[in-house]
């Protein structure tokens, strides 16, 4: 078996006996024990190259201040950086990129997102109570492979790049053993997204056990990138209140999150549930670098606690509008707005619904107006900055990624407006946030590579990608019965 290090070095996999000797060998003890079949391997395809390029005509929207929108406006990209931003570039020796007639503006930035389950969608059945995205989830996740592992983040991403999504947070609750995060980082690597993985625990772990801090430590030291591709974090489980999914006692969580913040990491954990934030508070466990997910269901007393301490959140609109209103209620948008506490947008789990950054955008729009009664009250430029700068804020990126800005690494989109769901465009904010769709999605270009042209993948053979990910759940699902 090769180590993390060897498996890092060797970048893509050339052939499926490779991939499958690298991954596939380390699984859970529960497939050992069904002798499982190991899924067909992907080979991947090998990223294009970065080169010098001109993107010339288009209605760019920098998403820097300082910059503003240029209606017609050049954006000049060489080896990966964005060198400038105006009218009429003058670059010669630069491959012109005709960007007339659609949106040019820096790729939209996740914050929370579970990669690892997406192809099991293909078994889960929304929120229902014995095959919904939790039992389903808790019940068959043990039974992934690394392999596993590796499709389902690399399924969900192939999505995410139609979406126009470049920075991805990999939020991995299911690291089931030190194989599983090598196999995930190496998905993130392969098809060329820039990213955070956020270390967890796999489902279902003994809620008195510490995560692998350890190996944690190792993530870190052999995957964190230089060039800012790859990053590291900490998604940890809930503290301290009995009966909620999750939980672990609140001693125990201080103990994972003074080994993640010595790291010089920020962790990251699910909220929602009654009392959490006052549990939190109280215990000194909120500040800049606990990444919230999920605003909702929060006293008057805990919206002071985390305005105090500008403990930075996460929302997931659609899945809290659909999955979780319910149980925790409202999303608290507009009361974190107003003590301008950071806030990012995030799909959740592909698994359980699309990676539609569009929508995510929609659905706080519709959220803030019902609760309000106040219509555009959250002004679609607004939405736009949430999915895009604020995000790459919270992810600790805005030097990289988040806005068109010279110096900063080529993360770019560019959207047309001559469909016929977006035809004809005057405001582009308002033609993205009330009818853009991932169709819409023109050209995706990720650090100076071009990995999406004309609405299409230029390096990921798609259908492969989803033979293997129904596979894959196939797999999964049949060790789970046999168990």
């Amino acid at each position: 078996m090769f180590s993390s290090g060897e498996l890092h070095r060797r970048g893509i996999f050339k052939v499926a006996g490779g991939f499958a000797a690298a991954l596939g060998l380390s699984r859970t003890r529960s497939a050992e024990a069904q002798g499982a079949p190991r899924p067909a391997a992907s080979e991947s395809g090998v990223l294009p190259t970065r080169g010098e390029f001109v993107v010339r005509g288009g209605h760019v929207l920098t998403m820097d201040a300082g910059l503003g929108d240029l209606p017609g406006g050049d954006v000049h990209v060489r080896d990966g950086a964005i060198v400038a931003v105006g009218a009429n570039l003058n670059a010669p020796n630069a491959e012109s990129i005709d960007a007339r007639d659609m949106i040019v503006m820096p790729g939209f930035v996740d914050t929370h997102w579970h990669l690892w389950c997406t192809a099991l969608r293909l078994i889960i059945r929304a929120d229902d109570p014995a095959d919904g995205y939790f039992p389903t989830t808790l019940r068959v996740g043990r039974y992934c492979t690394p392999q596993d592992s590796y499709i389902g983040v690399r399924l969900g991403v192939a999505e995410a790049l139609l979406s126009g999504i470049t920075t991805v947070h990999n939020w991995s609750h299911n690291t089931l053993s030190p194989e599983h995060a090598d196999a995930e980082l190496q998905a993130l690597k392969d098809i060329g997204v820039r990213a955070r993985f956020s270390y967890g625990s796999g489902q279902g772990y003994a809620a008195d056990k510490p995560m692998n801090l350890g190996d944690l430590a190792r993530v870190q030291k052999q995957w964190t990138s230089v060039d800012g591709m790859l990053g590291i974090g900490a998604c940890l489980r809930t503290p301290g209140l009995p009966g909620t999914r999750g939980s672990i006692p609140v001693e125990l969580f201080r103990t994972e999150y003074d080994a993640v913040r010595k790291l010089g990491l920020q962790a990251t954990i699910h909220c929602g549930p009654k009392g959490l934030i006052d549990l939190m508070g109280r215990n000194n466990l909120l500040g800049p670098d606990m990444l919230l997910v999920h605003p909702q269901g929060m006293t008057a007393d805990e919206l002071k606690m985390i305005g105090a301490t500008r403990s930075p959140w996460s929302t997931a609109p659609v899945i809290e509008m659909s999955y979780s209103a319910v149980r925790n209620g409202t999303i608290q948008y507009s009361e974190l707005d107003g003590m301008g506490v950071p806030v990012g947008l995030s799909i959740d789990a592909s698994a359980a619904t699309s990676a539609d950054f569009f929508n995510v955008m929609r659905a706080l729009m519709w959220s803030d107006w019902q609760r309000s009664g106040a219509p555009l009250r959250l002004k679609p430029r607004r939405l736009v900055e949430l999915a895009t700068i604020e995000g790459a804020k919270l992810l600790g990126l805005a030097d990289k990624t988040g806005s068109l800005t010279p110096g900063k690494r080529a993360d770019l989109v560019m959207i047309r407006t001559t469909d016929i769901n977006m035809a004809p465009m005057q405001d582009p904010y308002y033609a993205m946030v009330f009818h853009g769709q991932p169709s819409n999605v023109d050209t995706v270009m990720i650090d100076g590579r071009v990995l999406v042209r004309g609405g299409k993948h230029t390096s990921l053979d798609v259908g492969k990608t989803v033979r293997e990910a129904a596979e894959s759940t196939r797999g999964i699902a049949e060790r789970s019965k046999r168990a």
